[in-house]
């Protein structure tokens, strides 16, 4: 499945942003959906992800509370809503799906998004 990950931009500590994640070429509903963050000179760090119905949902800590990850399956669509942003969330975010993930958390999905620009600044 081709992704497109969309909705980064710049915005200023305790604001928010509603990334988005629109697959192409195969249908969305059958795959997890995952997001992964880069910031400079560090390593692809999980965010989120999502099970294909949308029952199922996991973040990671730093986000836990401020983020929450959402799909659309009759948009082709996974969301990923961010709240409270901090300048330490700053980073490239990355969508990924596989139709069965060996781990939630770790960044071994099948399929990337070529990645969103979020800025928080201070």
């Amino acid at each position: 499945v081709q992704l497109q990950a969309s909705g980064g931009g710049l915005v200023q500590a305790g604001g928010s942003l509603r990334p988005s994640c629109v697959a192409s070429g195969r249908t969305l509903s059958r795959f997890a959906v995952a997001w992964f963050r880069q910031a400079p000179g560090k390593e692809r760090e999980f965010v989120a992800a999502i099970s294909w119905s949308g029952v199922r949902t996991y973040y990671a800590d730093s986000v836990k509370g401020r983020f929450t990850i959402s799909r659309d399956n009759a948009k082709n669509t996974v969301y990923l809503q961010m709240n409270s942003l901090k300048p330490e969330d700053t980073a490239v975010y990355y969508c990924a799906a596989d139709q069965a993930p060996g781990s939630w958390t770790a960044p071994t999905y099948a399929d990337w998004g070529q990645g969103t620009l979020v800025t928080v600044s201070s």
